[in-house]
C-alpha cells in the first residue's frame, strides 16, 4: 500500500497528513479532517484540485485512490453549514483508533489564498489591479489607469520608444487608451511605480512569479495570477470572512502560498496555450489561433487590435 501526503487547507491554517495510504477508506479521511478542526464529521465539505472542486466523500467506504486522490494533493476544507455555538479555542480532538497522525506547518495563517474571477474583456489587467487596491471588481478603472500609462510614457520617450513599445511613442499611447487592448508587462511597472506598491505577477504558466517594483523597496505587495493571456487578482479569505489584498513586502509567508499555487496550477495544466488560443482581429473580425498568428496577421495588414475569444 502506498503511503500518501495531503496537504489541508481550512481557514485556521495549513496541514499536512503523512501516514495514509492510497487503500485508506473515506471515512477515516474523514475523521482526521474532523479531528483537524471543529467541523463535525457530517458537516465537512472538501475541495480538491485547480480550480477548486468537490470532492465527493458520501461513500465511507470507498478507498482515497477510488475517489482520485493521490500524494501531493490539496484539499480546502470547509463547512456546510454555520454550526452554532463552536468553541474557537477549544483544543484539537484526538484521532480515534490511532487513523493517522499530522503536523502543523510552522504557525498557521488564519486564511486561503483564492483567486478572483474578473471578466474576460481586454481589460482584465487593469480590473484585476483596481480590485487589489480597493477591494471590489470595477470593470470602468481600466479608462483612468489607460491615461495614467499614456502621460507617463508620453512624458519618456528616450525609456518608452520604439524597440521597447514596438511602435512608435504616439501610436502607443493612443493604442493603450483603446478599451481592446491589452495590458502587459509595461502596464504593470508603469502602475506599480504610480501607485507605490509592489506587483507580484504568479505567472502559472512557467510556475514563476515576476516582482514588478521589487526594487523600490516598497512596504507593501499585491498578487495577480497570470495564464498566459488573462489576468486574475488573488486575496486571502479570512477566517472571519474578510477579505484581504494588500499585504506587508517583508511578509514571505504569504509570499510562498502565491508560488505553491503557481505550481499547483502549472501542474494541473491551468495556463492557456499561447499556440492553441483564439483571437478576434477587432479591425477586420478574422480569427486567429495562437500568437505566432496573430503576429503573423499583424505583420500583414498593420492591424493591432485584438480580443479574447
Amino acid at each position: 500500500m502506498a503511503a500518501i501526503a495531503l496537504k489541508i487547507k481550512n481557514k485556521d491554517g495549513q496541514h499536512v497528513l503523512k501516514d495514509l495510504t492510497s487503500e485508506s477508506t473515506v471515512g477515516e479521511l474523514k475523521i482526521f479532517l474532523s479531528s483537524l478542526s471543529d467541523v463535525g464529521i457530517e458537516r465537512i465539505h472538501v475541495l480538491f484540485g485547480y480550480p477548486p472542486k468537490p470532492l465527493d466523500i458520501s461513500n465511507d467506504n470507498k478507498k482515497l485512490n477510488e475517489i482520485g486522490l493521490k500524494t501531493g494533493e490539496t484539499l480546502i476544507l470547509e463547512e456546510k453549514q454555520v454550526q452554532e455555538n463552536v468553541q474557537k479555542n477549544e483544543p484539537q480532538k484526538p484521532l480515534e483508533n490511532g487513523v493517522a497522525s499530522h503536523e502543523t506547518i510552522g504557525s498557521c495563517r488564519p486564511g486561503i489564498l483564492m483567486k478572483k474571477v474578473v471578466p474576460p474583456d481586454n481589460s482584465c489587467l487593469f480590473t484585476s489591479i483596481g480590485f487589489v487596491l480597493n477591494g471590489n471588481v470595477d470593470t470602468s478603472v481600466h479608462t483612468l489607469m489607460r491615461q495614467i500609462i499614456a502621460m507617463e510614457v508620453a512624458s519618456d520617450r528616450e525609456t518608452y520608444n520604439e524597440g521597447v513599445l514596438g511602435q512608435p511613442n504616439a501610436d502607443y499611447c493612443a493604442w493603450i487608451q483603446q478599451p481592446s487592448s491589452w495590458g502587459g508587462a509595461i502596464e504593470v511597472a508603469i502602475l506599480s511605480r504610480f501607485y507605490g506598491i509592489e506587483m507580484a505577477v504568479v505567472d502559472t504558466l512557467n510556475a514563476i512569479i515576476n516582482r514588478f517594483g521589487e526594487d523600490k523597496n516598497y512596504g507593501q505587495r499585491v498578487f495577480l495570477l497570470f495564464d498566459g493571456v488573462h489576468y486574475d487578482p488573488l486575496y486571502l479569505e479570512q477566517s472571519d470572512g474578510g477579505v484581504q489584498t494588500i499585504f506587508p513586502s517583508e511578509d514571505m509567508e504569504i509570499y510562498r502560498e502565491a508560488e505553491q499555487l503557481a505550481h499547483e496550477a502549472k501542474s494541473s495544466r491551468q495556463f492557456t496555450d499561447l499556440n492553441k488560443f483564439t483571437l478576434k482581429c477587432l479591425v477586420c473580425n478574422k480569427f486567429l489561433t495562437g500568437q505566432v498568428e496573430a503576429q503573423r496577421h499583424a505583420k500583414e495588414t498593420k492591424h493591432t487590435n485584438f480580443g479574447e475569444f
